[in-house]
């Protein structure tokens, strides 16, 4: 059974596609019909490659891999963070740094830096800084706050990526392309959907589709995660009781060995050898 209906895509909008004029050919074979020079998308195509999206998403978290969420429309960036954070994923949601896949040491010394000078104002040392100093370390956490928020928790690259509009994205995807991470996207008509390893042909404008579509793919991800997380829990309980029964069995085979040694008859002490009658001396 697919996650979602065709009723509710049709309610979201999702088959609302461009103008004409601004189609791309390869998405041809996603569109249905063409309606006062506006192309509507066939759902049912919609359906069935959200529900392939869906499945690898869940995959990826299962094998306790990440997914990032990319979106840097006004529209709908905080719709997409949201979503990321409610699966406990990293997101990128006010601008793509040039970089941020292919140079991550360097977008990790930035995180590193940011996480430095929350420290310092936990502890109350901040305000012992010269004003100076202060006004540019605060320009500086803003500046990594608002960009680099979402990338606190990557220690390495994702898995996976989830983009909302590979045109506007295409440097995420020229990205993920080039370290061999799939990608998974939310593509107009408008779109190519060669940049994505997942299709989903759908609106990527309006407010309704981007959250009817991100929260199937962040819901997915959390099936995966809550999963992982399981197993995982399962798998340090394991190692803990088989740690312990070695532990006992270790301990009950040294005590038997005591209690060998202590029935074993100790040996009678070997008498000294006596020694031979010396001669009388001669007179």
């Amino acid at each position: 059974m697919s996650v979602i209906s065709i009723q509710e895509l049709l309610e979201a909008g999702v088959h609302f596609g461009h103008q004409r004029r601004k189609r791309n050919p390869k998405m041809i074979p996603f569109i249905f019909e063409e309606r006062k020079g506006i192309h509507i998308i066939d759902l049912r195509k919609t359906q069935r490659f959200l529900d392939y999206a869906t499945q690898f998403a869940r995959l990826v978290a299962q094998k306790g891999g990440k997914v990032l969420f990319v979106c840097t429309k006004l529209q709908s960036k905080t719709i997409v963070a949201d979503q990321a954070k409610s699966c406990e994923m990293p997101y990128v949601c006010e601008r793509w740094l040039g970089g941020t896949l292919t140079n991550l040491r360097t977008i990790r010394q930035s995180v590193r830096r940011m996480n430095e000078i929350e420290d310092l104002q936990k502890k109350g040392l901040f305000e012992k800084l010269p004003k100076k100093e202060q006004a540019v370390m605060s320009r500086e956490y803003a500046k990594f706050d608002k960009n680099l928020c979402g990338l606190r928790d990557l220690q390495e690259n994702p898995a996976a990526i989830f983009i909302v509009d590979v045109n506007k994205e295409r440097i995420a995807v020229t990205e993920a392309k080039k370290l061999g991470i799939p990608v998974i996207a939310l593509c107009d008509t408008n779109g190519n959907p060669d940049n994505a390893d997942f299709v989903i042909p759908g609106n990527d404008d309006t407010i309704s589709s981007v959250t009817l579509i991100a929260t199937t793919i962040a819901k997915a991800v959390n099936e995966g995660r809550v999963y992982y997380e399981e197993v995982e829990k399962q798998r340090k309980e394991r190692e803990l009781l088989e740690k312990e029964q070695e532990k006992a069995q270790k301990q009950r085979g040294e005590k038997r060995g005591e209690k060998r040694a202590e029935k074993e008859p100790k040996a009678a002490p070997e008498k000294a050898p006596e020694s031979a009658p010396q001669e009388a001396p001669k007179e």
